[in-house]
Formats: C-alpha cells, structure tokens, sequence
C-alpha cells in the first residue's frame, strides 16, 4: 500500500485538481475517475441515439446541434450545453456511438464522450465532467439491465482490437485545450488582401455654343449630378467669333 492511499479525501482532490487544469475532458478505457468509462450496453445503435437525442431535447440549457451517421456505422451526436455556474459560458459536448455484432449476433452499443469549455482559463470547475456524466448517468439507470461488463465484452466480443478499438483511438488522442503545440509545428501567417486599385475619372468638355456676337466657353459639369462647374477659362472667356466685313457701295448721281 502507498502512503498516497491514506490521503483522506483523495478521490475528491483529484476531482479538484483535475478541473482547475484543465477544461475538457473525454471517456477513455483507463479514466482518471470511474465516471468516466467507457459504456456498452446491450442494444441497438438506434435506441440508445433516440434516448440521447430524446434528453438533450428536453433538458434545460441543452440544444442539440448535429446527429450524423457515418458509413461503417459510426454515428455521432453534438449538443451545446448553457452553464449556469459558469455564468452561461457554453460547453461543446460530443457523443459518439458505436455498433458492433457480438459472436452471438446480438448488437453491442459503444457510448463514448468529450466535452469542451468555450474559456481561456486552464480549468472550468469540473463543468466539462459534469455535463459528460449527467448523460452517462441517464443512460446507466435507464439501460442498467442491459449494461455490458469489461469482462463480458472480451468474452463476447469478435475482434477487441478491430473497429471498436480505433473508434475509441478517436477520443482517447483529443487535444485538450491549452495543450502546447509540438515544437517545429509551422506558426499561422497572416493573410494580405490587395488592395483594390482606385478608378479613373475623365471629364470630358461639352462643345461651347456659338452665339450671334460672341461665344464664350462654358466649364464641364460632373457627370450624375455633380454640384461644382468648372469656370471659364481666361483664354477662351475673352475669344468672340469674328464678326462678318460690313461692304458699303458708293454711287454717283449724274446731272440731268
């Protein structure tokens, strides 16, 4: 026996400590709580998709985002969850299912979970656990004569190692939040947009009207309305039309 064991209340600062390092967490074979196993349970993919969806449904706080259904019989099922301790910070929770024929025939359902925290601290108080175990705890009271032992499961089961172990592969290598990244992972570039280049204007002048003495040319005004026009120029302002020459005849009057 360790010493670690006669700690009083070792369970209970676990549970503390793992909620004040980290904000998420996921079922997995080898847990750090009991809480957190993995469930199988003695029923079709499609009962136990009905409940979860049927719970999220009719909780307070929880929305049911997506239920997808892969093609080798993977179906998973997002919700979001409103937390109150957490003053209504949303929690991202993700149930993955899996079906699988045992050497009997009959189904096996395997319930798998993970749930993230929408903060930047390192911890969320055990919210992420909470949520898991809510719906756990729902699906272990309303399945608890149909629920499968680890020991039943090897002896029932085709293939252990097979699909069933790389679907739980899945959440047993989710990236927790604030998980350094590996060294000489490529660091994001920020992304330039060109700018677009500014368009051109040409104003084009209206011909100047001639008048019977003078004509003087007029500014052109901007197209659509522009409220400025352009003043007469002093070259062509004082320009007046040549005039045409005035003939006069001159006759004489003979004496009678």
């Amino acid at each position: 026996m360790d010493l670690i064991d006669l700690i009083p209340f070792q369970n209970e600062f676990n549970k503390t400590y793992h909620g004040l390092t980290s904000n998420a967490t996921h079922t997995s074979e080898t847990p750090v709580f009991h809480e957190l196993k993995v469930r199988r349970y003695d029923k079709p993919v499609d009962e136990v998709r009905d409940f979860i969806s049927s719970k999220i449904d009719h909780w307070v706080g929880w929305e049911l985002k997506s239920e997808k259904t892969a093609v080798g019989g993977t179906t998973t099922i997002r919700g979001e969850v409103t937390s109150v301790l957490l003053f209504g910070i949303k929690i991202d929770v993700t149930f993955g299912l899996f079906e699988e024929t045992d050497i009997n025939g009959r189904p096996i359902t395997t319930v798998n979970a993970k749930a993230e925290t929408r903060i930047e601290s390192r911890g969320d108080l055990g919210e992420s656990r909470r949520i898991i175990r809510m719906m756990l705890g729902a699906l272990d009271f309303e399945f608890r004569h149909q629920q499968i032992k680890d020991e039943d499961y090897h002896y029932r089961s085709v293939d252990v190692n097979g699909p069933s172990a790389s679907f739980q592969q899945i959440f047993d290598n989710a990236r927790l939040h604030h998980q350094k990244k590996p060294e000489g992972s490529p660091k994001a570039t920020a992304i330039e947009f060109k700018k677009r280049a500014p368009v051109q204007t040409i104003q084009l002048n209206k011909p100047a009207e001639k008048n019977g003495d003078t004509s003087h040319s007029a500014g052109s005004a901007a197209e659509n309305g522009s409220s400025s026009a352009q003043s007469e120029t002093p070259a062509s302002a004082g320009k007046a039309v040549a005039s045409r020459p005035k003939v006069t005849i001159i006759t004489t009057k003979k004496n009678i």
